[in-house]
């Protein structure tokens, strides 16, 4: 017995085209590059291992946060690795050229004028950087104004201090033709002024950097910025706060006074490329980092989203509203961002593959049916072809039936499911009609 449906003698089916051939190599040829890149992409490292980031100056504000992230980002597995630079500027120039190996950086809040190309992104605000005046000399100082005629260092080249200082010492009408200002950093503007070189200087960092530690407990005067609120209202990235009496100590009680002082803010930036998982490590080393009480802010007063600088990442938002993702809550990071990175794939992978099975069913039964159509097509246009011959003659007739009990004989030789039976039979059935229509017609030609 033959293994393959005979072909049917009325109806034939035309032979497929070069175009459509040519078609069908395409969508297979495409469909097995995209499962290739899919495997690909699932088999690729989860996720990078190393974290570029531009600190700032060696033992200043920045740098002293990126060591204290570094070992809590070692925890799960990802290194920092730390660049120095010469501050807030420098870090921004770095993170927007596309081309850079720099991933993250901390800048300061009033220092760029950021644009929409830059494509960063806010990961948090995690501290006040505190602008600190130290003055010599008998007289009070706690005016700005009062800085015109003297040495004034002002910052280094690339450090946001630098851009902030002459921002402020510009409002009160201090420039370069009526003071002498100097660009020079921290240590040797602390140096100048111990020697008398300098009359003022500005700094930026915390009290207890050890170069503020230095200016604190020297006999430097440090100034009290009375016009603060103004001044706040007219670079509104600045805020004021307050450096409480005998901070630095209480046995001497240094300061003397509440002490009134502006402060940017550090922000952590990053290319908006950054993978996900890794804003979120970071939040968490920030969070470790900066959530503690200073003095100038309570307990967890940082890391907030309050800043309008850049973009706030979309991870930071969700962070803030809910903590980190569910699977990095409850998995060490690298079997988290394993499964998240896998899920990618085989989520839409696994809805394919069951839109596939549900499917697969109706195709065999329709790829089935489609088997028996073809006969009753056969059967339809011999039964037609009696009904328009209304004077056959005997070898018309002949030929009719030869063709019925051929349909019939291959007909009986499809292979389908036994729960297809009851099609076959009613097959038959229609087969049984058009032999009787048939035997009519031939009674009929007799008589």
């Amino acid at each position: 017995m033959p293994r393959h449906d005979p072909a049917p003698h009325r109806i034939q089916k035309a032979p497929m085209t070069r175009g459509r051939r040519r078609f069908l190599i395409i969508c297979v040829l495409v469909l097995v590059a995209v499962l290739g890149w899919a495997l690909e992409t699932a088999l690729r490292p989860a996720l990078q291992r190393t974290i570029v980031i531009t600190s700032g100056a060696d033992n200043g504000i920045y740098r002293g946060f990126a060591d204290r992230y570094a070992p809590i980002l070692k925890r799960d597995g990802i290194t920092l690795d730390i660049r120095n630079s010469s501050g807030s500027v420098d870090n921004y120039q770095r993170l927007t050229n596309p081309d850079s190996e720099y991933e993250v950086g901390f800048i300061q809040s009033g220092t760029t004028s950021p644009k929409e190309t830059d494509q960063l992104q806010t990961i948090a605000a995690v501290s006040y950087e505190p602008i600190w005046v130290f003055y010599r000399g008998d007289t009070v100082i706690n005016r700005l104004a009062q800085l015109r005629g003297k040495r004034i260092a002002v910052g280094v080249p690339g450090s946001g201090l630098l851009n902030v200082s002459l921002v402020l010492l510009g409002y009160s009408d201090v420039t370069r033709e009526n003071a002498t200002l100097l660009e020079m950093d921290a240590l040797n503007a602390y140096q100048g002024l111990e020697s008398g070189q300098l009359d003022a200087a500005f700094f930026i960092g915390r009290p207890d950097a050890a170069v503020q530690k230095m200016l604190l407990n020297s006999n430097l005067k440090l100034m009290d910025f009375a016009q603060a609120d103004a001044l706040v209202q007219k670079f509104p990235s600045l805020s004021k706060i307050i450096f409480p009496r005998a901070s630095t100590s209480i046995v001497n009680d240094l300061p003397r006074t509440d002490v009134t002082l502006l402060a940017a803010t550090a922000l952590l930036v990053s290319k908006d490329s950054l993978h996900p998982a890794l804003v979120y490590l970071l939040l968490d080393a920030a969070k470790t980092v900066h959530g503690g009480e200073d003095y100038f802010t309570p307990l967890g007063t940082f890391p907030n989203l309050r800043t309008e600088e850049f973009p706030i990442a979309d991870e930071s938002t969700r962070y803030f509203k809910s903590g980190r993702p569910f699977l990095q809550r409850y998995l060490p990071f690298w079997l988290a961002s394993l499964i998240e990175r896998r899920l990618l794939i085989l989520v839409p992978f696994m809805a394919l593959l069951i839109g596939l099975l549900q499917a697969l069913p109706r195709l065999v039964e329709a790829r089935i049916k489609k088997r028996l159509v073809v006969w009753y097509r056969e059967i339809k246009s011999l039964e037609d072809e009696t009904w328009r011959n209304t004077q056959p003659t005997s070898a018309q007739i002949a030929k009719w039936r030869v063709e019925i009990e051929d349909i019939d004989a291959h007909a009986s030789q499809i292979r389908i499911p036994h729960r297809y039976f009851e099609d076959v039979y009613a097959l038959k059935q229609a087969i049984g009609v058009v032999r009787d229509r048939i035997a009519q017609v031939a009674v009929k030609v007799k008589a």
